[in-house]
This record gives C-alpha cells, structure tokens and sequence, in this order.
C-alpha cells in the first residue's frame, strides 16, 4: 500500500493529490512560450481551489488528452478572450534526460571516441604507480564529465498535443499555488517513460532525493516519489485531527488552518504588547497632565483668588480645572485617532498594491468602526479627568487673601 492511499484512508480524507510540476514549452498556433505544467488527477478537479473556471470544463479523465489553462496563459497565447481558446490545440513538449544519450556521449563526445583517449595512454607506463594513478583520475574524471554532459545538455524532447478544454480564473501563487497548465495524471506519465524530466535544478533534486534512475528504496512495488501532497477533507472533521494522522506516519504537514491558529495566537501576543505599551502611555500622559495643570495653578494663583473674592466657592474652581483637564485629554485623543487613521490608510494602500501584484483577492485589514472610536474617546476623557482631580482639588483650597497678598 503507497503512502498515498495510506493517507486517503485516513477518515474525513475526500481524496489525496500529488504536486507534479515540470518545466514546459507550449505552443498555440504561431505562439510559444516556456511555462509550468502540472499534473493532476481528475478527482482533484472537484476542489474548491481548482473549480473556478472562466470558461470550458475540467478535463474528463486522467487519460485525456486534454489540458487546462489559466486566463493569463490564454492572453499570452493570444486568444482574445477565454471562451474562444476552448478547443484549441495545445502541444506541450518537456526536455528529459535518458541513460542512452549519457552513454553515447561516454563513448563519443564531440568527435573524440573513448578508444581515441585509450590509444593515448602508455601502456608500458601503467606499470608505474605514479603515472597509473595519474591517468585513472584523469580518465576517471573524463568519463564523470562526459556522462554528466550527455545526461544533463543532451536532453530529447517529449511532445504531446493536447486540447483546450478549460480556463482557469488565475490562481494564487506560492504554497498553494496552481500552475499555467494543469494536464491529467495518465498523460504527464508519457513525459516521464523515457528518462528524467526538467533541467539542470530539478535533475539535481532527483539526484538529492534518489530517485534519479527511478524510485529505489520506496513502497513495496514501486511507484513515483513526490515532494507534496494535497489533501482535500470533509469540512465537517477537524483539521487536528487529520493532521495529527498525517504526522503520525511520519510526514511533516502544512495547513492554512494551523498556521490561522499560530496567526492568532501571534496576535494574541501582538495586542497583548500593545496594550503595555499603551498603559505606559496611558499613565505617562496622566503624568504629563497633572504636571501641566500644577503649574498652571501656581502661575494662575492670583488669578484663582480673584474668582474666589468675586463669589466662586470651592466647587467652580475645581469645575473650572477639571474641564480644563478634560478638554487637554480630548484634544490629545482627537490628535491621537486621526494620527493613527493617517497611519493605518497608507499601510493599508502598500499592503493592497502588494496583493494586487500577488494576485491575492485585496481586502482591507484596517478598521476603525464609531464604538472603537467612541472607547477611545472615553479613555481619554476619564484619564485626563483622573489625572487633573489632584490638580483641580489643590486649586479649589487655595486661600484667596493670600494668593492676592502673595501677587
């Protein structure tokens, strides 16, 4: 049993797909353009992710001979709309690499056969170890370089035409992103029967991953070896769990659910950061208030004594204070929110115009509803008004014989 179907088998597990990607040379027409393929099963054709079509349908089965495109492609290949590329020829061709050129360049490379270099070497001299040792690296390194080269620059080309049957509405791109061209299963294997696929990187990753010359030490019967598998599950089971099943076969798992969770839990920290940093605030701005009022009342004495002679007992001057107190909080808070509205607005444009470019649907992450406004004012209000109570309560005491022998 294939890790693949061991996954599928997992409950709440709809279906598993593989992500086949290779390099691509289309051409439509008179026009041609290097591009990504990838290759799907028909059943992954039901997802969410891969159902937005702008015109066309999804490819019938695995071993159709047909191809789904996306709409920027479709505009590259110069039909003037989605609807008019349905039907229309595609042929798909990949470079591979085979064993056979590799060796015909062993023994034959740009003209000088290897029994050419054989006559070179001295066969009396073999006998002498210095002189042996010197011509097995050199003719050791000779056939590693003729074989890489034949392998790696004398690649054949695998085509196949291919029909129209779909245009896909852009995909995202990164992670989870879908590729210009989406073929069946079934018809990207005839890309892989006659050798390795891809240039020079992805040979080099076959190499890595030791399956250059084929799948050795994999399931039991053989089959592709893949980097990436989607799994499309049943909404309805938690995504943890699933995960959970994945990881206890000893694969590592990527889902947009988990990182939602490790998203808000960064969150979490972020307001919880915020807030310190606004309480510190908070209590330096009261500090600053209640300064600014106790030296007010001291450069206004005599004017407080005045009020007081004229009539104004203890609870107008500290009246008088307090809405002094307050108007500063209100003004600051003003000052503050629309600074803060100023701020958000030009992040949010940088932001939007990266996911235009990205191809992201633009959605805007700032907001600033009336009752967070309304909050933020009431902070305000109650925190100048705290702050100028002392302030306030020290100018209603102050004796108004002799702040006006005192001036």
């Amino acid at each position: 049993v294939s890790a693949g179907e061991r996954i599928a088998a997992i409950p709440g597990v709809n279906f598993v797909y593989p992500y086949d990607a290779m390099t691509v040379r289309v051409r439509c027409g008179d026009s041609t353009f290097n591009s990504k393929a990838q290759a799907l099963p028909a059943v992954a054709m039901g997802s969410k992710l891969l159902a937005r079509f702008a015109a066309g349908r999804a490819f019938a089965s695995d071993t159709a001979g047909e191809a789904l495109i996306s709409k920027d492609l479709a505009r590259q290949l110069g039909f003037a709309s989605p609807d008019s590329a349905i039907g229309g020829k595609l042929i798909v061709s990949v470079r591979i690499s085979t064993i056979d050129s590799a060796l015909a360049h062993v023994v034959n490379d740009k003209g000088v056969s290897i029994l050419d270099r054989l006559h070179e070497v001295e066969i009396d001299s073999l006998l002498n170890r210095p002189y042996r040792n010197r011509v097995l690296r050199r003719e050791g390194g000779e056939l590693v370089r003729r074989f890489v080269r034949g392998f790696t620059e004398a690649q054949e080309s695998v085509a196949d035409t291919l029909t129209i049957c779909g245009v896909r509405e852009d995909g995202r791109r990164g992670r989870m992103g879908i590729e210009d061209v989406i073929v069946p299963m079934r018809t990207a294997e005839r890309f892989n029967a006659r050798g390795v696929r891809g240039g020079p990187v992805e040979i080099l990753a076959a190499a890595s991953s030791g399956t250059l010359f084929g799948d050795v030490g994999g399931e039991a019967g053989g089959g592709k070896s893949y980097t990436l598998v989607t799994l499309d599950y049943d909404p309805k089971v938690l995504s943890s769990t699933i995960s959970d099943s994945v990881k206890a076969m000893g694969f590592r798992v990527f889902s947009f659910a988990e990182q939602f969770v490790e998203i808000q839990r960064m969150f979490i920290y972020f307001d919880l950061g915020l807030g310190v940093i606004g309480l510190i605030a908070l209590f330096t701005a009261s500090l600053g208030i209640a300064n600014t009022m106790i030296m007010s009342i001291n450069e206004r004495r005599r004017e407080i004594g005045v009020l007081k002679s004229l009539g104004a007992d203890d609870s107008d001057i500290r009246a008088l204070f307090l809405v002094e107190s307050a108007t500063i909080g209100l003004l600051g808070t003003l000052g503050g929110i629309l600074a803060g509205w100023t701020l958000t607005r030009i992040v949010s444009a940088i932001i939007q115009e990266f996911m235009r470019r990205e191809g992201v649907p633009v959605m805007d992450l700032f907001a600033l509803p009336w009752w967070l406004i309304a909050i933020a004012i009431a902070i305000g209000l109650t925190v100048s008004i705290l702050a100028g109570y002392y302030p306030a309560a020290r100018a209603s005491r102050i004796d108004p014989v002799a702040a006006l022998r005192n001036e």
